[in-house]
């Protein structure tokens, strides 16, 4: 009965009793003695197949083991973009008595409006970014015209490693990352590209620290236009000490042997 309950955790216990003809109250005795709780299945981002997996692992191991023979996180500049929505509802919980309903909010419009966010940053903070006109989103042309910006800012606010070219530069496998013109401005402009796998936010520092913190700032927040909200923006990141974008960036080499010895599944905190 063990190994059963063992290897079809996803089934309700009505389904197992069912399956093994015994009662409900045998099977949840049972699902007790083995110390077993229910709990939300938690989303991940991809489905990975063994290609994936193996590339995770590959890849991570590779850059763990560079780190600790010629450290180079204070090298990356990582990038990424976020659509920012002008109306961000935050459900709440409220005071009720026990007789009365909860109160009511409504949710966002299914189309609202909402505006891209690219930004590049480092250890020490924000290098540069940018908001995308109205609706518009990133192609190749689009992001190498940014990358052209971003190197710029570099040589303003990092000069010492736009001088030595030793600029790390990470970002997804989104298409317009990867695509052949935008390979070529990347050669010319001679920086490393950083290996990522395919599906892998969990190991891209923005999307595990840099935007879950800036999702929660603009929680409950309503704009009411690009200017109102790149002031918000400017505040948030303005108001994050350098510590706080050193953490993100120095996560890094931890999250790599987490996933190595996870045999490349997904990190889930």
């Amino acid at each position: 009965m063990k190994a059963i309950i063992e290897s079809n955790r996803h089934i309700t216990v009505r389904e197992i009793a069912k399956q093994l003809n015994v009662s409900h109250t045998t099977i949840e005795n049972h699902i007790k003695r083995l110390g077993l709780v229910k709990k939300l299945d938690i989303w991940v981002p991809h489905e990975l197949k063994e290609i994936h997996l193996t590339q995770r692992i590959s890849i991570y191991d590779t850059h763990f083991k560079r780190n600790a023979i010629d450290p180079f996180l204070k090298r990356i500049i990582t990038g990424d973009e976020k659509w920012i929505v002008y109306s961000n509802v935050n459900r709440k919980r409220s005071w009720s008595k026990h007789d009365e309903p909860a109160q009511t909010i409504s949710k966002a419009e299914l189309h609202q409006k909402k505006i891209m966010l690219s930004i590049w940053w480092d250890y020490k903070g924000v290098v540069y970014f940018e908001l995308l006109p109205n609706n518009r989103t990133i192609n190749s042309d689009v992001y190498c015209q940014q990358l052209m910006k971003l190197e710029e800012a570099i040589k303003d606010k990092r000069p010492e490693l736009a001088n030595r070219k030793g600029i790390v530069f990470h970002h997804d496998n989104a298409r317009p990352h990867t695509c052949l013109v935008t390979r070529t401005k990347l050669l010319e402009l001679g920086w490393e590209v950083m290996s990522h796998p395919p599906y892998s936010p969990d190991l891209a520092p923005s999307d595990y620290h840099l935007f879950r913190s800036l999702q929660n700032f603009l929680n409950g927040k309503n704009f009411n236009n690009n200017d109102d909200l790149k002031s918000h923006l400017d505040q948030f990141f303005g108001d994050k000490d350098r510590k706080f974008y050193e953490r993100g960036i120095m996560k890094l080499p931890e999250r790599w042997q987490k996933v190595i010895e996870q045999n490349g599944r997904y990190l889930t905190d």
